[in-house]
């Protein structure tokens, strides 16, 4: 009986007898065949030289492809271990995936690598590419695989067989002389891999991520479809290190970490000032939106968390102590506490919406492999907000936020923004009814505004479903930031309500959104995406002050004076130094404009501008660049172009 295959276009293809995604591909085209890594079969990957015995929809996925790019970065930590175990023999494998951007493998050594070792294995994975050793995907025997990698000393691998549920099928891929327990999907042979990878770091990994278990070494490298794309990503990741905001918090002095308080920022005088002009503008533009500010506890009774559903989803990240026999714990988000504000009275239907905002200081017990400079802390802020409303408001809601989001997202330089549903996991409060027309309502709002967007089933929050908004940065990476949650459980669950237009009692609708996140990670954003040269209107200290001679210090200071009043970030220096020295100083600090003043600026009341970025200098009096520079900072302009982080 001839087996019918069905293609995502409508297409049907008939073989006579059973076949593969290899042979399909190449029934359609030898660059189809050429480009091919892997076959989805009824919406699940397969290895392309796996048969396909009966009807079924089949999808070709090539190596351009994000699926197809996740095999062969899958691919390439599976030639890795093959490379380490040929130079280091003693080595155990343990676990190997794909990730974002890249792949890693953790290996068990008593010897530490080291870079020149990541150049050999980098050296020995190109010779396994030009053997082009056949992938078989082979299914084995349970106790036959545990006493397979047993014997020959791979302790790690057989804990993974003994830990899996028996009635898993056991797939290992013969790979030459290698052998590795996978699910798979791989590539049908080394060859198609190519030489878009390279190992990229060292790295220190505990066994499944527990601090109690032995430590392992692991290597990270990066794979892509072809050398171009490698190349242009290598580009991405130098001028990344170079934008690197730990080095900028350093080099302009704005913050630092110490092992005192792990995760926790020391904000100095020049990183501050960038802080508050931040939370300031937010809290601006939140006002103009009809928010209302308000602050709440940072210490609050477990209690609070236990009913609204916080203690049993996240327990294990929040910091907790006990005093005067209760137990508290200082907040890891700030919904239940906005609950308790609006719970403060009566509330109508006619006072709904009501918008509810904090600048509110939270606490997460990150595990300390994950802290990141300020991007990834234990103690932040949240530009945090919460809109109690009713379900016929939850549309025009959700369409006023996503205009906000783009208007703030906008004046700091962000103008490429990825949307992504995340829908119902599997651990939720609240029945699938009100989860639907949850996630309907979101959905409704994206197609509204019409947005292109993803769908990520199973990723949204354990009280309902949410948007995230991630913005794309001047060098194409993506930061998650914006949030927008629909959450029809946690009002009730603390007792929230309000009297509608019938007379009844119901409980409202919350809807949880923040725009910038977390604002320590933002501004480690904002630093990387402007590499430290903030314009004028964000920028720390805006105007420095740089005197020639000391003649004319009591004119620039009477300048200083005079910014200042304007609300001008305005600093002086009068060191008895050269002028070249100062400005090259001040240049390096990224300041937005610098004034060089002598004598004859001082005899005419002028002032010799040099602005960041420009080798040329403007002479003007003071009144015009007080008018020209405080219009800059009102309309919130960017520079013309991101300056290079050199």
């Amino acid at each position: 009986m001839d087996i019918k295959i069905s293609f995502p276009d409508g297409a049907v293809r008939e073989f006579a007898a059973p076949t593969t995604g290899m042979a399909i591909a190449n029934d359609i085209s030898s660059g189809l065949r050429r480009n091919a890594v892997a076959v989805k079969v009824n919406g699940a990957l397969w290895d392309l030289t796996r048969e396909i015995a009966a009807d079924a929809q089949v999808e070709i996925v090539t190596r351009d492809t994000d699926e197809g790019l996740e095999v062969l970065r899958h691919d390439a930590a599976h030639i890795m271990a093959e490379a380490v175990k040929e130079l280091f023999p003693e080595t155990q494998v343990t676990i190997g995936p794909a990730i974002e951007d890249g792949f890693y493998y953790d290996f068990a050594r008593e010897e530490a690598f080291t870079p020149d070792d990541l150049v050999t294995i980098e050296t020995r994975m190109r010779d396994i590419v030009r053997r082009n050793e056949t992938i078989e995907r082979e299914i084995w025997d349970r106790q036959q695989a545990i006493d397979y990698f047993k014997s020959i000393g791979e302790e790690y691998k057989a804990e993974i067989i003994t830990d899996l549920p028996e009635t898993e099928e056991l797939s290992i891929y013969r790979q030459g002389e290698f052998l590795d327990l996978c699910v798979g999907p791989h590539l049908p042979s080394t060859g198609i891999l190519r030489d878009g990878f390279k190992l990229t770091k060292l790295a220190g990994a505990y066994w499944r991520g527990d601090s109690n278990n032995a430590q392992l070494q692991r290597i990270y490298g990066t794979a892509w479809s072809d050398k171009k794309q490698l190349k242009a990503y290598l580009k991405r990741m130098e001028e990344a290190e170079k934008r690197d905001h730990r080095k900028l918090g350093k080099t302009l002095d704005l913050f630092h970490i110490q092992d005192e308080a792990p995760g926790s920022v020391f904000w100095h005088p020049k990183g501050w000032a960038l802080y508050q002009v931040v939370q300031q503008y937010m809290a601006d533009r939140q006002y103009e939106r009809g928010y209302k500010e308000i602050k709440t506890p940072i210490l609050v009774d477990f209690s609070l968390w236990e009913r609204s559903g916080h203690a049993e989803k996240f327990s294990d990240d929040m910091f907790t102590l006990e005093t005067d026999d209760r137990r508290y714990a200082i907040k890891p988000m700030n919904c239940p506490c906005h609950v308790q504000v609006y719970n403060q009275g009566l509330k109508s239907y006619r006072d709904l919406p009501l918008k509810l905002a904090e600048f509110g200081s939270c606490h997460r017990n990150e595990m300390s492999g994950a802290l990141h400079g300020i991007m990834r802390v234990r103690s932040f802020v949240q530009d945090d907000a919460h809109v109690f409303c009713t379900e016929e408001q939850i549309q025009s809601e959700v369409t006023e936020f996503i205009d906000f989001l783009h208007a703030v997202y906008k004046d700091f330089g962000f103008t490429e923004i990825v949307y992504k549903l995340s829908t119902r996991p599997e651990l939720r409060v609240g029945d699938d009814e009100v989860w639907d027309r949850s996630e309907k309502a979101l959905e409704k709002a994206l197609n509204d505004n019409g947005l292109d967007w993803d769908l990520q089933p199973g990723e949204g929050a354990f009280y309902g479903p949410k948007i995230e908004f991630s913005l794309k940065d001047c060098i194409g990476r993506l930061w998650q930031c914006g949030t927008m949650q629909v959450d029809f459980s946690t009002p009730g669950r603390l007792g929230a309500e309000y009297v509608a237009e019938d007379g009844s009692k119901k409980a409202p609708v919350m809807l949880h959104r923040a725009i910038l996140g977390s604002i320590e990670r933002f501004l480690g954003i904002l630093i990387e995406q402007h590499a430290g040269a903030m314009p004028a209107w964000l920028a720390p200290q805006q105007v420095m002050i740089a005197t020639i001679v000391t003649d004319a210090n009591d004119y620039a200071e009477e300048v200083c004076a005079a910014l200042r009043a304007h609300g001008i970030r305005a600093e002086v220096d009068l060191r008895n130094e050269k002028i070249g020295y100062k400005v090259r100083e001040h240049s390096l600090q990224k300041i937005p404009a610098i004034l060089a003043i002598g004598m004859r600026e001082a005899e005419e009341k002028t002032l010799a501008v040099r602005r960041f970025g420009s080798q040329n200098q403007t002479t003007m009096t003071l009144d015009d660049f007080i008018t020209s520079f405080t219009q800059e900072v009102e309309n919130r302009e960017l520079m013309a172009a991101t300056p290079n982080a050199e």
